[in-house]
């Protein structure tokens, strides 16, 4: 700082009270990267020890296992599969004709 006739002349460093060295562009940059390894090895790492009973919880897993079973069902309750002749005739004693259409009773 130096006065010349009634003006004081300051320079940047002494009017902020601070260096500007750009540390703090370092640490935030620093911060990030670390921030993005962490996540990613937290990712990465189970993802590559998964075993059978874990990839079964995923939704390509669980289309796997149902793929698997092929049990045959269409996941309606109570209709029987075309293969399927148990339920037929069930179905046709509960079967009643009125005004010219078939209806069955639940």
């Amino acid at each position: 700082m130096h006065k010349e006739g009634d003006e004081i002349h300051v320079t940047d460093t002494e009017a902020s009270g601070g260096s500007k060295e750009g540390v703090v562009r370092w640490v935030l940059a620093g911060g990030l990267i670390l921030a993005v390894l962490l996540m990613s090895i937290v990712w990465i790492i189970p993802a590559m020890t998964q075993g059978d009973v874990e990839e079964e919880a995923t939704v390509s897993g669980e289309i796997r296992s149902m793929d698997e079973e092929a049990d045959g069902t269409d996941s309606i309750v109570g209709v029987p599969d075309e293969g399927d002749d148990a339920g037929v005739d069930n179905l046709e004693d509960k079967t009643t004709t009125r005004d010219g259409i078939s209806v069955i009773e639940n």
